[in-house]
Order: structure tokens, then C-alpha cells, then sequence
């Protein structure tokens, strides 16, 4: 739990010089800033280290994990409660803001706290490491929500009035920092076997998906909509350094697991070669909540048809264009259930991995495995994170859940690899075979090829058949993980994709023809979307405008800084 206790209350500050910017919340790890002797102690570094642990949340024990409860995407939709953008009017408090600059201010303590310690140079260097790893993972969140953001490599104190109340900084500028951040990291924490704490791996994975983001961002922004035209050259850097954190990865002996599923349900992924961090949970001592949420009465954030019709089929073509069975409607089977086992059967074996063999929703339920009976927003299950072979009582109480909870894994890094050398125009058959083939092999689906062969009339993104086929199968491995779709649309400046008006399909379940109840197939579709679920019966409406590709500003610290300044549109 963090300490909510701020320093500066001990001077009986007045409440607004307290709050006056988040760079000035000290916690109690500032009492120790010019202590040598308390940082001369390995025990009390790592100690404080330890506290950066927070930030990889995993499953967590609600929404506050990083998995599921993404329904602002396309790939995902709560139909009892519809979210529209994460901020419609300027809030005077933003957690992302105030967090951020926490654990910055604590990277830079402990950076500066280090420095003047007597530990051995590697010790120095490997904490340092850590320290600017985990500065340039919150700048990079910073960064990625506000755009502009106060940059500083220091303890800011009261006297610091230049960074306290002047402008922001370039985000391009800081950006760049973070990168010089990034490299100290990888060049300095120690390789480890351990998947649960710091290593080198772990850095270089972390670096990747960073510069990825960044690379691609930069090439596909606008001025009209950015602020900013594409910058060419700042996006081969990016790439190339994305690469190369894949390419070390990718040479330290991690291999897939045979089992997609496995990723997510395990007990314990201590031996899963495709772990590179991992998250830790122990039975009935620390414990979260996923199998709770997606096998519960309470309504199932469903599938979307959009996401749902983006996998392939076994003859690696897709919906438009594949000579497998279509068929989308769900059939009864003998036990009156709504059966898709059909369809799943001809398509990726993600899908069925991810979904459920049989489609319910509000008075059409279903038990999975001797759980509750459940509904989901769009018919389309989530299945993806529940272990059957565990106790019931395991499955549906609060914060009863222990499988471990993937943070890094070689899944990610191959698609990180495969669209950075796309994206950089120097990708070969070689390279898509030594990275997302081997997705492709697992998913049971021919090869992609270089030359893919076809061209999706899906494709509305604008970019070539292969970054396309490469963006799917990331949009497949890594359904409803880790809040991946959302800032993937940022960075491709595909953001419109979330408006419900231009992609209706978003707000779309399952093709429920064939209820043969007329009241329930009436409450649960209309004449706009014909027999298709509708999550929203057309009550509910996001629509797109450029200013969300930033958060706002909050409001409280614009009051305490007018330098500032807004964020375009709000």
C-alpha cells in the first residue's frame, strides 16, 4: 500500500503550497536523500527498490488490474455500463498525473541517494539501472497520456521555482531522454535467472515495447491532430532501438509455451520459458480477482463482433476472403445452450482459447465448469483467464484467484520485433519466421509471409497488407491484455476507430438468429443491427475528436501553474 503521507505537512504548509505540483510529494524515503550511511546499506536500496514492484499491477483485484476491463477499445464492450472517453471534462485530479511524478521523484532519490553511497560500482550501476529504467517507464506513461510534461532528473525542492511553476517540456525532448534512460538500464542491471524481480531481460522488454510506441507514434502523427508532423528520422531511432531490445531478447534462450492458454491460468509460471517477468500470486495468501470477474453473475465485458471477426481462419485467410465455413450464427444444441463450437472449430486457435464454446446473455446464461450462471454484454464470452481445474469456491469469490499473472513475455517481443522491421520497410521472410510465425505455428495458422498473398478488405487502417496482417495477429495474441489495443490505436493514430458512429461493429456481439425465445431475440437486437447482439441498443454513443488522443491537463495544477497550459481541445 503507498503511504499517503507527505513530508511536507511536518512544516504546517498551507494546503495549496503543498498540492502546488506533484514533483514536491515527498515521501518518507526523502528523509534519507543526504544520508550516506542509510544508502551506504544495501538492505535499505533494495528496499526501496522493492516499491517499484507496485507498478506492474497484473491481474490485480478489480479494475485496477491490467487485464479485462478494457471496453474502451474495439475489442471489448460493457453493455450495463458503456464507457465513453477515460475523461469527458477537465477533472481538477488526475491519478496518471500525481502517480507518475510519485515514483519519478522516487527514481530520482534513489538515483542521487545512490551516487553518494560507498556500495561498489557495480551495485552502483546495477540500482542506478533500475532507478533510470523505471524514470523512463513513468515519463514514458506521462508522456503517452498529457503529451508535454514537466521534465526533471532531480529532488525538486521549494526553492526549484524554474521546474516548479515553469512551462512544460517537449514531449519529443523528453522522449528522447527517456531513451538515454532506457539504454543506461539495459547496459547496467544485472542478467537474472529470476522472472519476479529486476533483470537486463526484463529492461530490454520494457525497452522494446517503449520505443516501439514511440517509433510508431512518430511516424504516423499529424499536425492536424498531434500538434506535430511525422518525424521521419525520430522514428527510425526508435525502431532500431526497439529492435535491438528484441534481438538480445530473443537470444537468451526463452521459447514459447506449447499452451497459449497456459500463459494466463497457470498456478505457477516459474517454468514457463516465456516468462521474462512474471507476477507472483500464492494461494489463500495473496490472491486477486480475474476468474471471479469472467465467470460471475454480475454481466461479462463481452467480445466484440469487430474483435471477434478479426481472427482468421485455418486456411490463414480472413472473414472477406477465406473458402472455410462462415458461418456465424449460433446454433442450439441439445442441451438448449447457443453453440458456436462450429465456427471456433475453422478459426484461429486463439479464439477458441479466449472465448467460449456456446454464446449467453441475459435470460440465455450458462455455467462454465460448475461455476455461476452468466451473462455476457455481447454473447461472446471470456474464458481466457479461467482455470476449470480449480476449486469452484476459487472461481467465484472476491480476491480468491492464484494463477500468476504474465508482466513480460516472449509473445509480445516477437510481435514488437515483427512490426518495428515492418514499419522500418527492412523485414525478412527470415525475420517473420524467427518471431511471429511462431505465433502463427501456435495459433495453428499457415505462415504469414512477406508477400502476404491478399489484401483484406477489412484493412481501413491505410498501411500496407503486411504491417496489417502483422497488426492483426497482435490484436489476437494479446486480446483484452495488459490495455494493449487502446494505446496501440493511439500510436497509430487510428483513434476514430473507437467512435460508434463510423464502427458500429464495436458495440456488436453475436449473430443470436436463432434464439427461439422472440421476446428475448427482440430485447436484445433491433432493426439498426438486424439479429446481431447489441450492446447498447443504440443508446449509447463515443464519438472521436482529436483531443483525445492527450488527457487534459487537471485543473488543480493548472490553477498552481498557468505555464502549463492546456492540452488542445480541452
Amino acid at each position: 500500500m503507498k503511504i499517503k503521507k507527505y513530508i511536507l505537512g511536518l512544516f504546517a504548509l498551507s494546503m495549496a503550497l503543498v498540492s502546488c505540483n506533484d514533483l514536491l510529494d515527498k515521501e518518507p524515503l526523502d528523509k534519507q536523500t543526504n544520508n550516506p550511511a542509510y544508502w551506504s546499506t544495501e538492505s535499505n536500496v533494495q528496499g526501496q527498490i522493492n516499491k517499484f514492484y507496485e507498478s506492474f499491477v497484473g491481474y490485480g483485484t478489480g479494475t485496477d488490474g491490467l487485464f479485462y476491463f478494457k471496453s474502451l477499445s474495439d475489442d471489448q464492450v460493457h453493455g450495463q455500463s458503456f464507457q465513453t472517453w477515460k475523461f469527458v471534462n477537465v477533472p481538477s485530479a488526475i491519478g496518471d498525473w500525481s502517480n507518475g511524478y510519485t515514483e519519478v521523484r522516487r527514481a530520482n532519490t534513489i538515483i542521487e541517494g545512490v551516487a553518494q553511497s560507498s556500495l561498489t560500482d557495480a551495485k552502483k550501476a546495477h540500482y542506478t539501472g533500475i532507478a533510470r529504467l523505471m524514470r523512463a517507464y513513468n515519463y514514458y506513461k506521462l508522456v503517452r497520456a498529457f503529451g508535454d510534461v514537466t521534465y526533471t532528473e532531480k529532488v525538486l525542492d521549494l526553492t526549484d521555482d524554474a521546474e516548479l511553476y515553469g512551462a512544460r517540456t517537449d514531449r519529443d525532448q523528453v522522449m528522447d531522454k527517456v531513451l538515454e534512460d532506457l539504454n543506461f538500464a539495459v547496459a547496467n542491471i544485472n542478467e537474472s535467472s529470476s522472472k519476479i524481480e529486476f533483470s537486463r531481460q526484463m529492461a530490454q522488454a520494457l525497452k522494446a515495447d517503449i520505443c516501439l510506441w514511440e517509433g510508431t507514434f512518430r511516424k504516423y502523427r499529424t499536425q492536424a491532430e498531434n500538434g506535430k508532423a511525422a518525424d521521419v528520422e525520430g522514428a527510425k531511432k526508435f525502431l532500431n532501438a526497439c529492435v535491438e531490445a528484441c534481438s538480445y531478447v530473443m537470444g537468451k534462450g526463452y521459447s514459447l509455451n506449447p499452451s497459449y492458454k497456459e500463459n494466463y491460468i497457470s498456478e505457477s509460471l516459474a517454468k514457463n520459458n516465456e516468462m521474462i517477468m512474471y507476477k507472483a500470486y500464492v494461494k489463500d495468501y495473496y490472491m486477486h480477482s480475474m476468474a471471479d470477474w469472467t465467470c460471475s453473475s454480475t454481466e461479462i465485458y463481452g467480445m466484440t463482433k469487430d474483435a471477434f471477426d478479426s481472427y482468421l481462419f485455418k486456411d490463414g485467410k480472413p472473414l472477406a476472403l477465406t473458402s472455410e465455413d462462415k458461418t456465424i450464427v449460433a446454433t442450439p444444441d441439445a442441451n438448449g445452450d447457443m453453440n458456436i463450437e462450429g465456427m471456433l472449430a475453422v478459426r484461429d486457435k486463439r479464439l477458441s482459447e479466449t472465448t467460449d464454446p456456446v454464446i449467453y446473455y441475459t435470460h440465455r446464461e450458462w455455467k462454465r465448469a460448475g461455476a455461476m450462471q452468466m451473462h455476457s454484454s455481447t454473447g461472446y464470452g471470456v474464458a481466457k483467464y479461467d482455470n476449470t481445474s480449480f476449486d469452484v469456491n476459487y472461481r467465484t469469490v472476491a480476491y480468491k484467484s492464484y494463477n500468476d499473472a504474465p508482466v513480460f513475455w516472449l509473445a509480445v517481443v516477437y510481435l514488437n520485433y515483427a512490426e518495428a522491421k515492418a514499419e522500418l520497410g527492412t523485414i525478412t521472410q527470415t525475420d517473420l519466421d524467427n518471431s511471429i510465425n511462431k505465433l502463427m505455428a501456435r495459433a495453428e495458422l499457415p505462415n504469414l509471409n512477406v508477400a502476404v498473398g491478399f489484401s483484406d478488405p477489412a484493412n481501413d487502417m491505410g498501411v500496407s497488407d503486411l504491417i496489417w496482417e502483422i497488426r492483426r495477429c497482435r490484436r489476437c495474441e494479446l486480446m483484452f491484455d495488459n490495455d494493449f489495443r487502446y494505446w496501440d490505436l493511439i500510436r497509430w493514430h487510428q483513434l476514430d476507430k473507437l467512435d460508434t458512429a463510423k464502427n458500429p461493429d464495436i458495440q456488436l456481439g453475436a449473430d443470436i438468429k436463432n434464439e427461439p425465445d422472440a421476446a428475448i431475440l427482440a430485447e436484445h437486437t433491433n432493426a439498426a443491427t438486424g439479429t446481431y447482439y447489441d450492446a447498447s441498443q443504440g443508446s449509447q454513443v463515443r464519438k472521436f475528436e482529436a483531443k483525445h488522443y492527450l488527457y487534459p491537463i487537471p485543473a488543480g495544477q493548472l490553477l498552481l501553474n498557468p505555464n502549463l497550459g492546456q492540452n488542445p481541445g480541452w
